[in-house]
């Protein structure tokens, strides 16, 4: 039977239980498919009373490390740390509870732009004609948006070079799809996106992980490690990578171009934050070899569920032989109405909007927590003293963050944290968060 020896700490029992069950799965003694012991057997070998252990079985089936089955017993579960961040989540059981450990941007709560789209629809007979696919006229229509809204990151494509598809995440998933079999290597940033992992992992890709420094991966890694492993591809987030946030400058945007073209390899862009930032994506200075990959997810709403792959064609084409897999889960009312913001300038706005609330989040984390040397991104990374333990002092604030075992490519995770600077729903909410961690870490 699994038995974990219990961290003598100031947290209550049965949240060092869920602490030692995550460990144990994080080391790989506790495998997926892995029976957890009964709760009162467990408790009586702990020396713990029952209801404690039942609490710490739904705490740790709440962040998705296990699962009960009714009859059969507490099993773990799959991919627990990466899912982890994409649970369904209920706010009103944990109500004290504030929530930064998954990536979302800042909502307006006097935001009434699809309130007035979705009324002009209606009051012109315009849904009616939705319910169907999405039309070819729409397709291309919605190409044309973006490839003038590509002009706003340094990157000028025609529409032909652009795919649509329902956010980035597909985007990622169908480039790996087209262009890599199974079992072939991909390298990526050493911590990387928890959807750029469970992507590798559901398509057989293993990957391989690149060493970083403050302003992304080393060129001189990225060339050992092409070397080693004969990768054709390559995954990066150069613009506010998640989750470190830092961004490549154009010496090291040049360093890892030449290292590309030098080994032929195709780099799979993901450029989801970089509009909320300064610098250009990688694709402006290696257009021939990037496939820039983004959507309006982090930058403009959530919900549209727009996004696309730009590129060269002869990419595309392998992708997307018949010029519709990428584009048949788009809605046609997020196409519509993303069109149309995209057209008139409410996307613009809104992204100004944005960019706006994420510099003054950063700034005030900055302020409570000190200053990094990555630009303004929606996302903090926070490392640990050596003698510090960051969970326990982010629970103890009553703040949820992303452990970096989430993000880490192989065993070896460093001692950090991400927070969310967007998640939170409002700046005070934020502060009282921050301020909550920093004093906790000054104890």
């Amino acid at each position: 039977m699994w038995l974990p020896e219990l961290q003598s700490n100031n947290q209550p029992r049965y949240l060092a239980l869920v602490d030692a069950i995550a460990s144990a799965i994080s080391r790989g003694e506790l495998k997926p498919g892995d029976c957890l012991p009964p709760q009162r057997r467990l408790a009586w070998a702990l020396g713990l009373n029952p209801s404690t252990t039942m609490q710490a079985y739904r705490e740790a089936a709440r962040r998705h490390l296990v699962s009960g089955e009714v009859g059969r017993g507490t099993y773990v579960l799959a991919s627990s740390r990466e899912a982890s961040l994409f649970r369904l989540k209920l706010p009103e059981a944990h109500p004290q509870l504030i929530d930064l450990s998954t990536n979302l941007p800042v909502i307006d709560p006097d935001d009434h732009d699809l309130q007035r789209s979705m009324q002009a629809l209606c009051a012109t007979g315009g849904l009616a004609r939705l319910q169907g696919y999405p039309s070819a006229r729409s397709l291309q229509r919605g190409q044309l948006a973006l490839s003038n809204w590509l002009c706003g990151r340094a990157v000028e494509l025609p529409p032909r070079q652009v795919l649509l598809c329902a956010g980035a995440q597909q985007g990622v998933f169908a480039a790996l799809l087209g262009l890599c079999e199974p079992g072939e290597p991909v390298l990526v940033e050493s911590l990387t996106s928890p959807g750029i992992k469970a992507a590798g992992r559901q398509l057989r890709l293993p990957l391989h992980g690149v060493a970083m420094d403050e302003h992304g991966i080393l060129p001189d890694d990225f060339d050992r490690m092409v070397r080693a492993t004969s990768a054709r591809v390559a995954i990066l987030t150069p613009c506010m990578q998640n989750p470190s946030g830092v961004s490549m400058d154009a010496r090291r945007r040049e360093a890892i171009a030449a290292v590309a073209r030098r080994h032929e390899v195709l780099i799979i862009e993901d450029d989801v934050y970089g509009a909320l930032g300064d610098e250009p994506p990688l694709a402006s200075v290696l257009p021939e070899r990037t496939l820039l990959i983004s959507s309006l997810s982090k930058t403009v709403a959530p919900g549209l569920r727009l996004g696309f792959i730009a590129g060269p064609e002869q990419w595309l084409s392998r992708i997307d032989p018949e010029a519709q897999a990428t584009s048949w889960a788009l809605s046609p009312l997020c196409l519509q109405i993303g069109c149309e913001w995209l057209e008139d300038g409410t996307a613009a706005r809104r992204l100004s909007w944005q960019r706006v609330q994420v510099a003054r989040r950063w700034r005030l984390a900055q302020k409570l927590l000190g200053a990094t040397l990555s630009s303004a991104a929606p996302h903090r990374w926070l490392q640990a003293r050596a003698d510090e333990d960051l969970l326990r002092c982010c629970r103890a604030a009553g703040v949820e963050a992303a452990a970096a075992e989430v993000f880490a490519v192989g065993p070896n995770a460093p001692h950090a944290l991400r927070l969310s600077l967007t998640a939170a729903p409002s700046l005070a909410v934020l502060k009282a968060g921050l301020e909550a961690i920093a004093r906790q870490r000054s104890l």
